[in-house]
């Protein structure tokens, strides 16, 4: 099978995961890393260019499209890339990890990365341009907004919801019904216990 030109936006630390994990699936060859400050020329031996301002001026190099860049403090950048890209009309897949288990009874969105180690469970329910990072576990029936990012080592249990736009740190632990509202930022090993 023909592998699909790919361009993936970011040069930092998640793009070396989502690098990874794209090269590892093998159904598609990345044409080249697009940063807004180019700080070296390649990263994982895949060339390095400065971000333009007419996004599609790289529609002739690949159709498809992915978000590399990581998501802490603010869910906005990787929002208003991803919209930019929608409205250019980039296809935006979802890259999982072969070393993932996904239930086929759940639903992703498009854009959405799901490494390593991760455990989505039946009836999860997870948004668009999302990342589920690192052995994180989310159970049965819990949904996860648009924009948001599910950190390394989460666990979220049964029935949670995650509203749009939030991020959980490493190692927090959901207990089952929990309900996480819009725009949360919840820090690293937290324990949320309210339903």
């Amino acid at each position: 099978m023909k592998k699909k030109n790919l361009i993936v936006f970011g040069a930092g630390g998640h793009a070396v995961s989502c690098i990874d994990l794209i090269l590892n699936q093998g159904k598609f060859k990345i044409k080249f890393l697009i940063e807004k400050k180019v700080k070296k020329k390649k990263l994982l031996g895949i060339k390095i260019l400065k971000e333009k301002k007419n996004l599609s001026n790289y529609k002739k190099n690949a159709s498809h499209a992915f978000i590399g860049i990581g998501q802490i403090k603010s869910f906005l950048p990787r929002k208003k890339l991803f919209d930019k890209l929608r409205l250019e009309k980039f296809k935006l897949p979802t890259i999982i990890s072969k070393n993932a288990y996904v239930s086929p009874k759940s639903k992703i969105g498009i854009g959405t990365v799901i490494m390593h180690g991760a455990i989505v469970n039946a009836e999860v329910k997870i948004g668009d341009n999302c990342i589920i990072n690192t052995a994180a576990v989310i159970d049965h029936g819990s949904k996860i907004g648009n924009n948001s990012h599910i950190s390394t080592g989460v666990i979220i249990n049964g029935d949670c919801t995650v509203e749009d736009n939030s991020f959980i740190g490493s190692g927090s632990i959901l207990r089952e019904k929990s309900f996480i509202k819009k725009n949360s930022f919840i820090k690293m090993g937290s324990l949320i216990t309210k339903k």
